[in-house]
């Protein structure tokens, strides 16, 4: 069986992330960015797909948990013989822009203690076994190893080659320290400089604090809050505005089976809400940066919108499969790169218009561009008012018109009226808000079934679906609406399971075109915490919420899903989604509104 996804840390330097086990080993890695190809990927088949395992011998962890709001993480372990403290991060907040570093450390603090190391680098998704040489960096011995564009160097005490590992043991008594750097830079630049350790671990530190004390998180729930803030950055690359939904890719939602998805890139509708949830408690300078890269990703070409972009705006990520790989649990394939990229899903520019309005109420400043880019997006949501979609959720069957989008689309003119009506912009407003008066007689004529008393996933049809949680919140209908009511108490008898976690959509009607079934969604679960707290039902919200929030990792990380069946974390990890549906569904329980965390009252 594979590392349960909640025995697994992230470290980020915020241009891409490593995810280490409790067992010492680093299974998933890519260089340079989020999305390129792993080094380490023994997380999607096994060791010999590549890994970088070091734990003490015979060692059990004592303590395990990231310094002072940040992703640099200690972890403690104990032997028969000693004890040691392990410290691993990423340089964040002053590399140079063509290399990364990953940094592990070892203090004895008691006794002696063995460490035993194996590490495997295979570039290309563990498909490539590189050229491994010994060389000297500034006067020290380091591992070398080439494939194609990309090269590592391990500088530290080096292990010995074994076979096609190389492998050591190391010992360390009470008061020494080893530490040991794994650098990425591109193989035809000259190796790069050795760094004065002592000088990376305070600054990164610092980076992260800095960052961390600037939020504005209060209730109970303010520890969870921070976490999820941070996770939102650490999925942000420094240097595009880009954030990434998940850092990994294939992670399956059901076990053994085949939907598996690579998430390592920009989904405008994922990074929406995350901008969303930062402006909400008070982060406009990421959000400023957000906007940029949407006006560089769209350009000047708004009616070819994808629903997705790579880190850097690249507007093509076809989809192919890595048949090398056999994948989390078995579960194949193992996918890179993303066919729903092409798909029209109709709620997008909403969810691009209300982070928008979020940023002109929390005091960003409006420019002819940003202005000009949603005049645009209204323009493409005219032209594709009446066409049939995938939905929210990608679906790959028949295309069909979703409930959830064509409310989504209605928010989208209403919040480009608001615009005008209430900050001076001009653009056509009679013509979106004869629109928004479409889309709304649209919705209750074929969204709504009275004999169902709900609203449906489709028109037409008899299936529920968890997005329709999001009606209240765009403003369509308020959550103590009768209507609205009458829907949650549908999806509870339809999506919601025995441990109260909540599915996005009855996969058994077999209407999303794929074989098998999945999990509870994380988001979706919060998204009922959410309607249970804006609706009165403050009871049911916050022992929902702490059953959700109990199934994090010890380090407080989230997946895209949870197994209520087998008690574990499924789908990619950590999930952006997840993590800022816990913040709104905080922030309701907490008395403050979910889309500004202000207070409610």
């Amino acid at each position: 069986m594979s590392i349960e996804l909640e025995r697994y840390a992230l470290l980020s330097d915020m241009r891409t992330a490593a995810l280490v086990s409790d067992e010492g080993s680093i299974d998933w890695l890519c260089f340079p960015r989020f999305d390129s190809p792993a080094v380490f990927s023994a997380l999607l088949g096994d060791e010999s797909h590549g890994t970088w395992k070091l734990a003490p011998v015979d060692g059990k962890v004592v303590t395990r948990e990231y310094r002072d709001g940040s992703f640099v993480l200690d972890t403690e372990w104990q032997t028969p013989t000693g004890r040691v403290l392990i410290t691993e991060y990423m340089p964040a907040g002053g590399k140079v822009a063509d290399e990364s570093d990953l940094i592990r450390e070892v203090v004895c603090l008691e006794g002696e203690v063995d460490l035993a190391m194996d590490f495997r680098i295979r570039f290309n998704y563990g498909e490539s076994i590189p050229w491994v040489e010994r060389i000297d960096m500034d006067g020290s011995p380091a591992i070398h190893a080439i494939a194609g564009p990309s090269a590592v160097y391990l500088t530290g005490p080096l292990p010995q080659a074994d076979g096609e590992s190389h492998k050591g043991l190391f010992t360390v008594r009470e008061g020494e320290r080893l530490r040991w750097d794994l650098i990425w830079s591109l193989s035809y630049r000259p190796a790069p400089t050795r760094e004065d350790y002592d000088k990376l671990l305070e600054p990164t530190l610092q980076y992260w604090r800095e960052w961390s004390t600037r939020i504005e998180a209060n209730g109970p729930y303010a520890e969870y809050i921070t976490r999820s803030l941070l996770v939102l950055r650490a999925l942000t690359h420094h240097a595009t505005g880009g954030i990434v939904a998940a850092p990994t890719t294939s992670l399956p939602e059901d076990f053994g089976g085949v939907r598996n998805w690579d998430y390592r890139y920009t989904w405008l509708r994922d990074s929406a809400l995350a901008i969303e949830a930062l402006v909400a408690h008070g982060f406009t300078k990421g959000a400023m940066a957000w906007r940029l890269w949407l006006l560089r990703a769209l350009a000047g070409d708004v009616l070819s919108l994808r629903i997705m972009y790579g880190l850097a705006g690249e507007r093509h990520i076809p989809e192919f499969v890595l048949k090398h790989l056999p994948g989390y649990e078995n579960s194949a394939p193992v996918r890179i790169g993303n066919g729903a990229a092409s798909q029209f899903q109709g709620d997008v520019v909403g969810e691009v218009m209300l982070a928008l309005e979020q940023m002109r109420k929390a005091g960003i400043e409006e420019d002819e561009r940003s202005w000009g880019l949603q005049i645009a997006l209204l323009d493409y949501a005219t032209a594709n008012l009446d066409r049939l979609e995938h939905g929210i959720w990608e679906m790959r069957g028949e295309l069909t018109e979703f409930t959830h989008s064509r409310a989504m689309m209605w928010a989208a003119f209403d919040r480009g009226i608001k615009a005008v009506e209430e900050y001076g912009f001009d653009g056509p407003v009679d013509d979106w808000r004869a629109c928004r008066e479409h889309l709304a007689r649209e919705i209750e004529e074929k969204g709504w079934n009275e004999e169902m008393a709900s609203y449906t996933q489709t028109y037409g049809s008899t299936e529920v679906d968890a997005s329709l949680l999001q009606l209240p919140h765009v403003g369509y209908l308020a959550y103590d609406d009768p209507r609205m009511l009458s829907t949650v108490a549908r999806i509870e008898q339809d999506l919601v399971d025995d441990e109260g976690f909540v599915k996005r959509y009855r996969t058994e009607a077999g209407k999303d075109g794929l074989e098998g079934g999945e999990h509870p969604f994380i988001l979706c679960t919060f998204w009922l915490v959410e309607q249970y707290a804006m609706s009165n039902r403050m009871d049911d919200a916050r022992e929902l919420m702490d059953k959700v929030i109990a199934v994090a990792s010890p380090l407080g990380l989230l997946s895209e899903e949870y197994s209520t069946e087998h008690g574990r974390l499924a789908g990619n990890y950590p999930q952006a989604f997840s993590h800022l549906g816990l913040i709104r569904a905080a922030d309701a329980v907490s008395g403050r509104d979910p889309s500004s965390g202000r207070s409610a009252n």
